[in-house]
């Protein structure tokens, strides 16, 4: 695991997050707030929502409030008027609020445009609460690599990965068989192929289980979001893509599993809320109280698993070739499913063309390396253009 010993945290703790307007920046707020004297604000940022930024940044007494889309700096200057905070626009302003003087970095910016921010933030040295899974799909090695280099602690976010990491025993990891992915199935686990053809935006956001952003939801819906999962653990905890095993849990208790050499199978079970995992993060090293739905086994009564199905839902085997094709092959698979779902959610192609442009664009592309965040990006601007030109094909055929 991509971390460092255990060390006291600093009180009040300096905090940035990168992302403070989506739900896991939402959700960790809601944590700060509840004991706001233990926390103070260096950073927020944001994409386009001004008037949330705005908002938050007031609550918090932020020193500093960046939102991404340059023509919205106006409104957030306005937004802010009377204050002390300053504000910020732009990609360049959003690197420089990772830069900024925190000692914990929320990374929750979704997609690819996290990766500069979030490697900003490690180069720090400080502690780090990854939310943000595309960072590791496409530059895993570098991320490492600069990890390495300064120091940084990266602490999971994701359900899953934070599960893992909560049973994980690092000392032991001769004796850690292999560790087992859970997940909830989506709304279409069981839908037919034809139905699921058809399947609108408004369908594929409706998560049974969890209250998610669009892209995330569509993700779930395709069990592309394991697939992603699964690259991002074989960098965080070091495992062999044979050795991380995925499992179709749909009551979303279980969040994931750890076998060991005995027989044994650790797991942690909690309610389908994020504040539990986001919780463990910002108080790491301790924990913390969250205000999370208490589990009450008796009342869930069953607890179920099944194998994914490979036919209906082929995103995760398309992330295990990615993994054993090596090179910047991840970096072309989240590319191109990031075209493939905003694709998806204008309604520009169907919801199994998803998978189909992910896989053409992946058997376009192979054989590339990426060595540094320039051909990381590279290749990233690369597989969108590529995805975008199957995008249209499937567009013209579906006319």
């Amino acid at each position: 695991m991509v971390m460092n010993e255990r060390t006291s945290a600093p009180n009040p703790r300096k905090i940035t997050i990168l992302g403070s307007t989506g739900s896991i920046g939402c959700n960790t707020l809601d944590l700060i707030q509840r004991s706001p004297e233990d926390y103070e604000i260096e950073a927020l940022t944001a994409n386009k929502n001004v008037e949330l930024l705005a908002a938050q940044a007031r609550e918090t007494n932020a020193r500093l409030a960046v939102i991404a889309d340059e023509s919205l700096y106006p409104a957030l200057k306005e937004a802010l008027s009377g204050t002390a905070i300053e504000a910020g626009a732009g990609a360049s302003a959003v690197i420089e609020a990772a830069a900024r003087p925190a000692d914990w970095v929320m990374a929750a910016i979704v997609g690819a445009a996290g990766l500069e921010p979030t490697l900003t933030a490690v180069r720090r040295g400080v502690a780090v609460a990854l939310a943000n899974k595309e960072c590791l799909v496409c530059a895993g090695d570098l991320m490492l690599l600069e990890i390495a280099a300064s120091g940084a602690t990266l602490l999971p976010v994701d359900s899953e990965h934070n599960a893992i990491f909560q049973v994980f025993e690092f000392d032991q990891r001769p004796a850690i068989e292999k560790i087992i992915l859970t997940a909830s199935g989506g709304p279409f686990w069981k839908t037919s192929l034809a139905k699921m053809a058809k399947a609108t935006p408004a369908e594929a956001i409706a998560h049974p289980n969890w209250d998610m952003g669009a892209k995330i939801s569509v993700d779930s819906a395709t069990m592309m979001n394991k697939g992603l999962e699964l690259i991002e653990a074989h960098y965080l905890f070091a495992m062999e893509e044979e050795r991380i095993d995925v499992l179709v849990h749909v009551q979303s208790i279980v969040h994931s599993l750890v076998a060991y050499i005995d027989g044994s199978v650790l797991a942690q079970l909690g309610s389908p809320d994020m504040r539990t995992p986001i919780a463990y993060a910002l108080g790491w090293p301790n924990r913390i109280p969250a205000p999370s739905p208490r589990l009450d086994l008796a009342s869930v009564g069953t607890l179920s698993f099944e194998q994914p199905d490979a036919e209906r839902f082929p995103a995760i085997e398309l992330a295990r070739q990615s993994l054993r094709d090596g090179g910047a092959a991840p970096t072309v698979l989240n590319a191109a499913n990031e075209v493939a779902v905003a694709a998806f959610l204008q309604q520009k192609i169907g919801f199994l063309d998803i998978a189909r442009t992910v896989e053409t664009t992946l058997g376009n592309l192979s054989g590339i390396s990426a060595d540094s965040l320039e051909d990381v990006l590279s290749v990233d601007n690369e597989a969108r253009a590529k995805a975008a030109e199957e995008v249209s094909r499937c567009s013209i055929a579906a006319v």
